[in-house]
């Protein structure tokens, strides 16, 4: 027998999302389904999944120990691999002036935008962006996020960009949820060093890199290669000196015109290339050959009100793997729901619901570099989960309307019925 100290039964459907890693093409529609079973799990893993007939003859369990999913769906815990959560202040203006037709260039143009929220973030203490981060990862748990990326980047100086680590490390460690923290320096020049940009790279690859990796404050570096930001050759030297220190790179590419983004991803083995929205058919190719995830934040072009997505069916077709994010920051990241994204992917981008849902999860955890510890429901892995308030896996697009009844984080429940319940222990840093 099994002994376990948490299980689920009563599963209506269970998607496991079982089998390769990282998924591509038709790869991303199986779901590995599992009709009428159960699972479970002991010290926060998963230690068998199956059957639910089988259950009571293969794990040892204590009654007070099982949850009824009452018939429902269950899916792994949504992996969020693109936030920027650590900022202070509001940028509420901005929204109004696009919705009266502004465009994101313009408002940045103007001295909106990334650099807008770099004077509130630098004036936030450590324990005030703690605050804001923890209070930021409560509504990502209630819409079922599990595993979160996090960025820095409203710094953009080095003291101010160390609080944000801290805070970001902070969070994590008093959250259930699991923080995979990036560092984002090169998010913007700030206003002040306009005039001594390649003295602010000198300071970003020379002093900021340094102490971050000392500190091991970052899992991830990324760098936003974006026309009017940093060039292709910026960002190549950016990410060369991360990598020298033993940081994993992401990288902003191609959002809002092409600049050779993607090709530079692949070039530096990257694990993602994110948002993508103008890649090239080169770069398409380049991501496939290098199997960098292409984590697609399709929020971001709706808020932005850019009139087009990734192109995610090219994407899928070349074989390059995918992920799914929410984007939320203070100007164009207004939702933190992945249920939300799931519905822009599908009735935006074209992805069938089979294809969303494994971006949002094993395709997420990818991108982060956690593709053996969560994304799937499988022996071995956390058992992060999520049951849904009925079988229907299209609960996760109807919008607006409830779509998860319980969040499972480590094989403990974290939110039931829409509330958060509070648990001992905290998720273990992963820097």
């Amino acid at each position: 027998m099994i002994a376990a100290d948490f299980a689920v039964r009563n599963i209506g459907l269970l998607a496991t999302l079982r089998g390769p890693v990282p998924r591509v093409g038709s790869q991303l529609r199986d779901l590995g389904l599992i009709p009428q079973a159960a699972l479970a799990a002991a010290d926060g893993r998963l230690v068998w999944v199956g059957a639910d007939k089988d259950i009571e003859a293969r794990v040892q369990l204590a009654p007070e120990d099982v949850t009824d999913a009452g018939g429902a769906a269950v899916v792994p815990g949504f992996v969020d691999a693109h936030t920027h959560l650590a900022f202070a202040g509001t940028r509420d203006d901005e929204i109004v002036q696009r919705l009266a037709g502004a465009s994101y260039q313009a408002i940045a143009a103007s001295g909106g935008g990334i650099v807008r929220s770099v004077a509130a973030t630098r004036a936030a203490s450590v324990e005030e962006l703690t605050a804001s981060i923890v209070s930021r990862l409560d509504e990502m748990l209630l819409c079922g996020t599990t595993t979160a990326e996090v960025k820095s980047g409203y710094g953009l100086e080095t003291a101010a960009e160390l609080r944000s680590l801290e805070a970001i490390d902070l969070a994590g460690r008093r959250h259930p949820v699991t923080v995979v923290p990036t560092f984002l320096g090169a998010h913007e020049v700030p206003l002040e060093r306009r005039g001594e940009r390649g003295r602010y790279l000198d300071e970003l690859i020379g002093e900021m890199l340094p102490e971050i990796a000392r500190r091991r404050l970052a899992r991830f570096c990324d760098v936003f290669c974006e026309a009017g930001v940093f060039t292709v050759d910026e960002s190549r030297r950016i990410l060369g000196g991360a990598r020298d220190l033993g940081l994993r790179l992401r990288i902003h590419a191609d959002e809002l015109v092409w600049t050779g983004g993607a090709e530079l991803g692949a070039e530096m083995a990257a694990r993602s290339a994110d948002h993508l929205i103008f890649v090239s058919d080169a770069g398409i190719q380049a991501l496939a050959r290098a199997s960098c995830a292409a984590t697609l934040l399709p929020a971001a072009s709706f808020y932005l009100r850019l009139g087009r997505f990734a192109p995610a069916r090219a994407l899928i077709s070349a074989g390059v793997p995918l992920a799914l994010a929410t984007d939320v920051n203070p100007g164009a990241g207004l939702s933190p729901s992945m249920t939300f994204a799931i519905s822009l992917a599908c009735f935006g981008m074209g992805l069938s619901l089979e294809e969303a849902l494994a971006a949002a999860t094993i395709g997420g955890a990818y991108s982060v570099g956690l593709e053996a510890e969560v994304g799937s429901l499988e022996v071995g892995k956390r058992a992060d989960l999520l049951v849904l308030r009925s079988e229907r896996l299209l609960d996760l697009v109807r919008v607006g309307a409830p779509a998860l009844k319980t969040v499972v984080k480590n094989a403990r429940v974290v939110v039931r019925d829409g509330v958060r319940v509070p648990v001992a222990g905290r998720t273990q840093p992963l820097c």
